[in-house]
C-alpha cells in the first residue's frame, strides 16, 4: 500500500486511540473500535484514489456505510483538535501533508 494511505491508517488508529482513552476512559480501544479501526483501514485499503485520496468528508463517493461513517465523524470531530496535545508531531505532520 502507498505510504499516504499507511499515514492515514495510523492517524485512524491514533484517533481511535486517543478517543477510547481520554473520553470513554478506557484503557485501550475494545471490540467496537478496534472493528472501526478494522473497518477504515479496510476503507482505505480499497480507495479508488489510492495516493491522489483526498479527505474522505471532501469525496464524491463515499464509501462507508453511513453508521460506521457516523461513528467516525464522531471520533475524529472529538480527537481531531486534541491531537495537537496529545500527539503533537503526528499532529503538525497532518496539518503539513493537507
Amino acid at each position: 500500500m502507498t505510504a499516504k494511505i499507511e499515514k492515514d491508517k495510523n492517524t485512524i488508529r491514533q484517533m481511535v486511540t486517543l478517543y477510547c482513552r481520554h473520553k470513554l476512559n478506557m484503557p485501550k480501544p475494545d471490540e467496537e473500535y478496534l472493528a472501526l479501526i478494522d473497518y477504515c483501514c479496510l476503507r482505505l485499503d480499497k480507495c479508488k484514489w489510492g495516493e491522489k485520496k483526498m479527505a474522505c468528508k471532501k469525496c464524491p463517493r463515499h464509501c462507508y456505510k453511513p453508521e460506521m461513517r457516523e461513528k467516525i465523524k464522531k471520533v475524529m470531530a472529538w480527537a481531531g483538535p486534541r491531537m495537537i496535545i496529545y500527539n503533537p508531531i503526528a499532529a503538525i505532520k497532518h496539518l503539513l501533508g493537507k
